[in-house]
Formats: structure tokens, C-alpha cells, sequence
């Protein structure tokens, strides 16, 4: 099967570039690597470029974040060739030599079609990494779930953009990313609405370093950008497709829950308070700006065309 890895990378060209020289490592290889240059000022772009495992790099003229990069990689992917599974990671995702292997492995064991399958982040000090813990599908019938334990992986509802492997054709039946979220959630909302009905897998055996400047999980202070936690969940959970009706009540009330936990170990509680306030009002009165209209104007002429999703006059949102 082949395998196209997509980096989003933004002004982190050590680590951009130790991503590569792992990507290029794997005892599987992949079939190709792009990186999505989002507007970088440290030359990111022209390292990669330079780099060895010769990357197709596509830049962009803004920073459309993590959600824009991921939506342009993927679409450019599939405009390129035809990819099997695409394996998704940001530029401070360092994967281990098998990493990929034991991504594919699972899939093959499973003995049924995966949608996504997700690897083990750790930190730097070898600790997991709880900013990059899956969901579990809490509602997972048994048939699965003992189809899942025994090749050692777990059903799971949603995934990390942090070394998730997707299927090219469920990124065809579902979409790209939302990319007018800009930053977080956007992992989420592209997984659960893909898994609503899809099959999902974490495969610990897989395992990836995310290195992240500090430790710690979703629910850590945020500052002004809780506003994008806010706004983003509350785009989420207004859309029928990606949550049935028990769900929805079940990952609201946790969502509640984390902004109220993130309120109370904050040292700024005045800005929380005030972003997610201003992430409440702009849920409600705004929409996502349609992902077509990212590409196009992230990157211009090398913009993909003809794709299925990609109808301005009629946005999915």
C-alpha cells in the first residue's frame, strides 16, 4: 500500500528537520513526504527542500494553521497520485523507526477496512503525552472491541493529527479538515466525523516523541487562545453529521467540564473569561470560512482542482 506522510510545518526547522530524517528512517517507507510550509520565517521551507528524503514542499503565502496545513497537504496528496493512506503529523512529531510499520501491521490484522489508526505520543522524557490521547469509542460493541485486543490496539471516536494514518478513500467520502478553524479541534472534528460510522484504532506498539515545549494535557492554560477551543467545539457540536444525539450530550458535558477545570487553574482568568466570550459570540454568529477558499488563497495556482469537496457556491458549512 502506498503511504503519503503530510507535515505542517511553521517556524520549527530543527525539529521540522529531525521529523524528516525520521520519516526517511522508517523501516517501511513511505511512497512520499509533502510539507506544507505555512508562511515559516526561519527558512523552514528552503531546509526542507534541501533535505535528503527530497520532499515535495508546498508553501504557503500566510499562516493558515494547523487545520489549513493539513487541509492543503491532504488535498495536494490526493491531487498527486493516488495514496493508499495518508499519515499526518506536525512538525514537532519525531516518529520511531517502526512507527509506520506497526500503524500498517494493525490495519493488516485487523482483517477489515480502518479508516484511522493512531499512534502512541510520548514526551520527551518518555512519559505519554495526555495533550495526544485518543478517545475511546465508549459505545464500541463487543465483536470490535475483542477484534481490537487482539492484534493490541483500542477502538477509539476521535485521534490527534499527531501521527494519525487515514485512508485516502475516507478522506474522499468525508472530506478535508475544516480549515477555517485555523488551530485546535481541528484533529477532532476531521476524526469523529469520519469514525461517526468509521473504524478507528490506537496502536500503542506505534509509537511517536512530541515535542512540545512543556508537559502537559488539553486542559492546560491556554490564554487568549481558549477563544479557538470555544468558538471551534461550539462549530462542532452544531453539526448533525459528526455526533449522534447521545453522543453529542456525552462529549459536550466533558467539554464543560475541561473549560471549567482550565478556568480554575488559570492564572488570567480575566482573558479566559474574555476569549472564550468572544469564542461564544463568534460560534453563533459566524460560520468556518469554507476550505476551498483557504487553499485557493493560501496557495494560489498550485491549488488543486476539481475535487469532489471543492464547490465554493455550495460549502459544506
Amino acid at each position: 500500500m502506498n503511504v503519503v506522510a503530510v507535515i505542517v510545518a511553521y517556524n520549527r526547522r530543527p525539529l521540522l528537520l529531525e521529523a524528516l530524517d525520521a520519516i526517511k528512517a522508517q523501516t517501511l517507507p513511505v511512497a512520499a513526504t509533502i510539507v506544507v510550509d505555512n508562511a515559516s520565517t526561519d527558512g523552514s521551507g528552503e531546509a526542507a527542500r534541501q533535505h535528503p528524503s527530497h520532499p515535495l514542499v508546498v508553501a504557503a503565502n500566510c499562516n493558515t494553521g494547523g487545520a489549513g496545513g493539513f487541509a492543503i497537504g491532504m488535498d495536494v496528496a490526493l491531487d498527486q497520485g493516488e495514496p493508499d493512506y495518508l499519515w499526518l503529523m506536525d512538525d514537532d512529531t519525531i516518529p520511531t523507526p517502526t512507527a509506520l510499520l506497526e500503524l500498517m501491521e494493525a490495519q493488516r490484522r485487523y482483517g477489515a477496512p480502518v479508516d484511522i489508526l493512531s499512534s502512541r505520543a510520548i514526551w520527551t522524557d518518555g512519559r505519554d503525552h495526555p495533550m495526544n490521547t485518543p478517545r475511546k469509542r465508549w459505545r464500541a460493541d463487543r465483536v470490535a472491541t475483542a477484534r481490537a485486543e487482539a492484534i493490541g490496539a483500542v477502538p477509539v471516536r476521535s485521534a490527534s493529527f499527531v501521527s494519525m494514518l487515514v485512508s485516502a478513500e475516507a478522506v474522499r467520502r468525508h472530506g478535508l479538515p475544516q480549515a477555517g478553524f485555523f488551530i485546535w479541534n481541528d484533529d477532532f472534528e476531521f476524526s469523529a466525523r469520519i469514525l461517526r460510522d468509521g473504524v478507528g484504532l490506537f496502536v500503542p506498539s506505534s509509537v511517536v516523541e512530541h515535542r512540545t515545549k512543556a508537559f502537559g494535557s488539553t486542559d492546560a492554560d491556554p490564554g487568549e487562545r481558549f477563544y479557538y477551543e470555544v468558538r471551534n467545539k461550539i462549530w462542532m457540536f452544531g453539526e448533525k453529521e459528526i455526533f449522534a444525539p447521545l453522543d453529542r450530550l456525552a462529549y459536550g458535558t466533558s467539554t464543560l467540564r475541561r473549560w471549567a477545570r482550565t478556568l480554575a487553574g488559570s492564572k488570567q482568568r480575566g482573558l479566559l473569561a474574555r476569549s472564550g466570550a468572544r469564542g461564544v459570540l463568534d460560534a453563533l454568529t459566524t460560520r468556518p470560512r469554507p476550505t476551498p477558499m483557504v487553499i485557493r488563497d493560501a496557495i494560489g495556482p498550485q491549488a488543486p482542482v476539481d475535487r469532489p469537496w471543492d464547490d465554493t457556491e455550495a460549502p459544506r458549512w
